[in-house]
């Protein structure tokens, strides 16, 4: 008979739950480090573990933070949890101590978007049958994470997955180095505040937003030392003129930061610099690179279409995951959230950002 015990992760418990995330082939945004970046930002990671004897039957890694309107907080779960969701058991056992914390801190609802395919039918009615609500935040970026991802293969060799790609994009990769386009892969820190002055120029030119530069900090000092992140830098001539951040843990590998230089954009770093990243990661044995987000909608006219054919130049496939899934604490409280969310999320955003430049200093 099984005897399963939720217990809280502390830092003792660190390499275990890493372990386990590793091993069923979660997101590093599940991550015990993932936790102390965030903490950093406002939130309080509470990590919980699913015991059976000696074995990890289940993970979760939930952010806690207060909504400023509604003066209550709520728990998130990013890309949570982590675990085998037809062990109806564990999740019980794991969702029972769940309702226990948000009964102790007034919670107003768990938000989860577990990284599981939309085919995966029997996952979602699990998730309905335990009272989760699903959040259609459509085909865009609305939702927290991308709801649409594309994925490359690794088990291929190295001339199996260039071969894969599409003839522009080996084109423009042999082009950068036949031009004399070269990839740093040993970055320092120094490096990385070059990347961040690339970063803006590139959020300039392509109107988006991006953190603060001590979040950057944050990101290095917690994940590059352990080898769960590393920055590569494309040059020319001595001049950086690209640079991307990625996420490792375990068999996957996550692109998750780009930028580039307005100069010499035809040189085709950035073409590059995702082929040096792909071969890290699989000489890292990962057996997934993730190109992350991309629209769900595919119609060429659409603005977001130029990141999917980016993307799948490279072979990567379409995967599309099941979404935003929200648990109801207190239903009354929950319904206000939901139709103040804009504004909660505007408010939590500047509060992330300032608090990315206050903790600095601890």
């Amino acid at each position: 008979m099984r005897t399963l015990e939720v217990r809280v992760a502390e830092e003792a418990d660190r390499g275990r739950f890493n372990a386990h995330i590793a091993q069923i082939g979660g997101d590093l945004l599940q991550s015990f480090e993932w936790g102390e970046i965030k903490g950093r930002t406002g939130w309080e990671p509470l990590r919980l573990m699913v015991w059976d004897k000696d074995q990890v039957r289940a993970s979760i890694s939930i952010l806690q933070r207060e909504l400023p309107l509604l003066k209550s907080p709520i728990f998130y779960a990013p890309r949570g949890p982590v675990m085998d969701f037809t062990d109806a058991a564990a999740l019980d056992c794991l969702l029972h101590r769940v309702r226990e914390l948000a009964r102790e801190r007034g919670a107003v609802m768990l938000k989860i978007d577990p990284p599981v395919p939309k085919f995966r039918g029997d996952v979602a009615a699990i998730l309905s049958s335990r009272g989760f609500r699903h959040v259609d935040k459509g085909l865009a970026f609305d939702g927290v994470q991308p709801r649409f991802v594309m994925q490359l293969d690794l088990s291929p060799s190295e001339e199996e997955i260039l071969a894969g790609m599409k003839g522009k994009t080996r084109y423009n990769i042999r082009y950068a180095e036949r031009k004399g386009v070269r990839i740093k892969e040993n970055c320092t820190r120094r490096d990385l505040a070059v990347f961040y002055q690339i970063l803006l120029e590139t959020a300039q030119r392509d109107n988006f937003t991006v953190r603060a530069y001590p979040y950057f900090e944050l990101l290095w000092d917690h994940l590059v030392p352990r080898g769960m992140g590393k920055l590569f830098m494309a040059s020319y001539q001595g001049e950086y003129l690209a640079g991307a951040f990625l996420f490792r843990l375990g068999p996957i590998a996550w692109y998750v930061y780009g930028a580039s230089s307005n100069r010499h954009r035809n040189l085709m770093p950035n073409y590059l610099i995702q082929w040096a990243m792909i071969k890290w990661a699989k000489r890292q044995g990962c057996r997934i690179y993730d190109f992350r987000g991309v629209s769900g909608d595919l119609d060429p006219e659409s603005p977001l279409y130029g990141l999917y054919r980016f993307k799948t130049g490279f072979g990567a496939s379409l995967v599309e995951y099941l979404g935003e899934y929200d648990l109801p604490f207190r239903p009354g409280l929950y319904r206000l959230w939901r139709k103040s969310e804009p504004w909660h999320k505007s408010i939590l955003k500047w509060k992330e950002s300032l608090g990315s430049f206050l903790k600095r200093g601890d």
